[in-house]
């Protein structure tokens, strides 16, 4: 059963971030220069928020809302997190019941990482596989 450590091995780990008095705009253009979904909200080196692409597009037309719009206004706070340790089945199953997309990786309270819900499925598709070609070769020598 992989681990958030395995998924982290596999990706490049930079974690990018804003503060809550940064603007939509530079918040969607970090979001577009790095090809990433969501950015964390840090302030006093604390994650107090996640902004993303949904978030902006969600509430967008807002009469009060522009790229000027800090992204404190705009950000869900209340972050859920992983730990390395934890089944990448168990991200799945929160990232599912809770309805988002992106998980802080937290170790020892210190930020190592961000997974997405693409790193998790990409994961599970590979032990899928793994596990059909093993089932496959198995069948195939029995038949023999």
């Amino acid at each position: 059963m992989a681990t958030v450590k395995d998924l982290l091995k596999a990706k490049f780990t930079q974690v990018w971030y804003v503060t809550p008095t940064s603007t939509v705009s530079d918040a969607l253009k970090l979001l577009a220069e790095q090809q990433i979904g969501a950015v964390l909200v840090v302030e006093a080196g604390k994650i107090v928020g996640i902004f993303s692409e949904r978030d902006f597009a969600r509430k967008a037309l807002l009469p009060e809302v522009n790229l000027g719009t800090p992204v404190g206004d705009l950000m869900v706070r209340g972050v859920y997190y992983v730990t390395p340790d934890q089944s990448v089945e168990s991200c799945m199953a929160m990232m599912t019941a809770k309805r988002f997309r992106h998980l802080p990786v937290l170790e020892d309270g210190k930020l190592v990482g961000v997974i997405s819900i693409g790193d998790v499925i990409r994961q599970i598709m590979s032990e899928k596989d793994s596990t059909i070609q093993s089932l496959e070769d198995y069948i195939w020598v029995h038949m023999i």
